[in-house]
């Protein structure tokens, strides 16, 4: 497959490169803010900016290894998301039916902006605990606080699986040469 740069022909070769990698960097910056932003795909427009680098460059340094690497990330990144409330319930003291909660109201909480992404696995593990667990408010709220521990925990985790692909991308292509 004949990269992209080769269809540029307007657009001198240094003209284009140096195009290709300001498209790459705000990509990369975009997902980069896009791993604290629940809104934004961050892990996957880091991945997407690597694809777009090696389709629009002539002789990119990463290859078929470095986008593989990538990808595993992306997945990681979205594991360490979509269980980390529901891991620090747990560890607080919830019940299965907390943990419940927790997941449900991540993906509840998914239709309703930001508020609903940071308070819907709060919400659904609090209101799964007294509801179904019977539990008093007190150990409830516990849990609770668990549920916010482990989902600032998975950004954090996140953030760094972010940087990491950066980081990532920067070294495959600038150093590694597969």
């Amino acid at each position: 497959m004949l990269p992209l740069a080769f269809s540029w022909i307007a657009l001198g070769h240094e003209s284009l490169q140096v195009l290709i990698w300001i498209v790459t960097s705000l990509l990369l910056l975009v997902g980069l803010v896009g791993t604290v932003l629940p809104m934004l795909p961050g892990p996957v427009l880091i991945l997407v900016a690597a694809i777009f680098h090696v389709l629009a460059i002539k002789d990119p340094g990463t290859g078929w290894v470095g986008l593989v690497v990538l990808a595993i990330l992306v997945v990681l990144a979205h594991v360490v998301e979509f269980f980390s409330s529901a891991v620090g319930a747990k560890y607080f003291g919830s019940t299965k039916w907390g943990i419940w909660g927790a997941i449900t109201g991540g993906i509840v909480g998914l239709f309703f902006s930001i508020p609903g992404l940071i308070l819907g696995p709060l919400v659904g593990a609090l209101v799964f605990e007294l509801a179904f667990a019977r539990k008093q408010i007190r150990p409830a709220a516990k849990s609770t606080w668990g549920t916010l521990v482990g989902t600032t925990a998975g950004l954090i985790l996140k953030t760094a699986i972010g940087i990491a692909m950066v980081g990532w991308f920067l070294l495959d292509e600038l150093w590694l040469k597969w």
